[in-house]
């Protein structure tokens, strides 16, 4: 694909799996390694539990699409090209896939090739941030950007800890992981809030602030898709072809939550077929059934609002804090002060903030099809000299006349 599309792509590796192979990214961009100011990225992951191999082939499938489109000047994917930056990962866990491999789709077993090399479940393995999010609402602490416990890193796989540092250097919007074992658009939380049921599989529904916007997000795949909507799949039934993943089971320290609590990415988990390792005679059905939903999922990147924070020098200002009133998750700007907050249709009023700055608020109406452009330029804080004491005495305290004013800080049959 490379090859065939050299000028809207790049290949990159984020790191190495257990056993030394390379993670890699393919990059579709009209300024690929570069991100372009109010261009929002985007990713799919495939592949993270190592024997569910659809979803590997499926984003190579779209890769080679993405490419040969391109080329013949299809209006819809130059566009989505020209205005996103999507990245593509088709296996997170190539050592567990290779296990899967040799097995092949008639031998192999429910379970061989899940894990990693050092048989761990990658989506398992992730910092748990739900625990002390769902205890930081109940204290109005931090409603975003989670951090990270001390000992993080040593507690966590090289393929996870290769994907946070990637998800911690790209602003990435909009995400989908793929996996397989059924046929259903999961959306977070995954992590059940309610802890009174012992069983790893309570079903206890727990909605983000973000759920009505999820339930779109995961309804815009399902309905694309061609028969994830109906519902009836794998035995299971699944109204619309969603559900929200603790009301399915609870799964702690996945991929899906970390990355909304973690970054400012809505991520969901697509389920795509109920064998896991389906024959090769299979795939160009499954393609034609996902085809449309994968291209559609990307153009969800484009909606909400979106725009930059700067200072009264027109600087971007990195790292400042994107409130939507009634929806309390923040979002982040990026190192270039551009920001995107994906949102329903509707009226908002947003505020921008920022360390050293005053708070900005505006009002703006979000319609349907593109974001709505909202700029916002702060102010620095104004911090006054308090006055100076006259000193008693002939020897007078001159190191009190001299201190420096400091501004104040503001501040079941598949596993997913």
């Amino acid at each position: 694909v490379q090859s065939q599309c050299p000028y809207v792509t790049r290949i990159y590796s984020i790191g190495r799996s257990v056993e030394g192979r390379h993670l890699y990214v393919l990059e579709f961009s009209d300024y690929p390694g570069i991100h372009e100011p109010l261009e929002p990225e985007f990713k799919y992951v495939g592949n993270m539990h190592g024997n569910e191999v659809l979803g590997r082939e499926l984003l190579l499938q779209l890769s080679e699409f993405l490419c040969e489109e391109y080329r013949r000047g299809n209006e819809r994917i130059t566009r989505l090209i020209h205005d996103t930056r999507i990245h593509i990962m088709p296996s997170m866990n190539p050592d567990g896939y290779e296990v899967a491999a040799k097995q092949g789709p008639d031998s192999n077993g429910y379970l061989t090739g899940r894990n990693n090399a050092n048989g761990v479940d990658l989506n398992r393995n992730f910092p748990d941030l739900n625990t002390f999010m769902y205890y930081s609402g109940e204290i109005s602490g931090p409603n975003h950007h989670i951090p990270l416990p001390d000992n993080w890193k040593s507690q966590v796989e090289p393929e996870t800890l290769a994907v946070i540092q990637w998800i911690s250097s790209y602003n990435f919007v909009l995400s989908a992981n793929l996996h397989g074992g059924a046929v259903v658009a999961n959306y977070p939380y995954d992590k059940s809030q309610d802890q009174r049921f012992g069983s790893h599989r309570r079903t206890v529904n727990t909605p983000t602030p973000d759920d009505k916007l999820f339930q779109k997000l995961a309804k815009t795949y399902s309905y694309a898709h061609g028969w994830m909507h109906r519902g009836w799949n794998c035995g299971d039934y699944f109204a619309d072809g969603i559900t929200n993943g603790a009301s399915w089971y609870s799964l702690s320290k996945g991929m899906q939550d970390f990355n909304y609590l973690y970054t400012n990415c809505f991520e969901i988990t697509l389920e795509l077929s109920c064998n896991k390792f389906p024959p090769e005679e299979d795939l160009e059905r499954q393609w034609m059934a996902n085809r449309e939903a994968l291209v559609a999922f990307i153009e969800e990147v484009h909606q909400g609002i979106k725009g930059t924070v700067s200072d009264e020098n027109n600087n971007g200002i990195a790292g400042a804090v994107i409130s939507v009133q009634g929806i309390s998750h923040d979002i982040t700007s990026g190192d270039m002060g551009d920001y995107f907050r994906l949102l329903l249709p509707g009226t908002y009023t947003v505020t921008a903030s920022a360390e050293g700055y005053q708070p900005q608020m505006v009002t703006t109406t979000v319609g349907p099809a593109a974001p709505s452009l909202v700029h916002f330029q702060l102010k620095r804080d104004v911090v006054r000299k308090p006055p100076e004491r006259k000193a008693s005495g002939a020897r007078a305290n001159n190191k009190a006349l001299q201190k420096k004013v400091v501004p104040r800080a503001t501040r079941r049959g598949t596993q997913r």
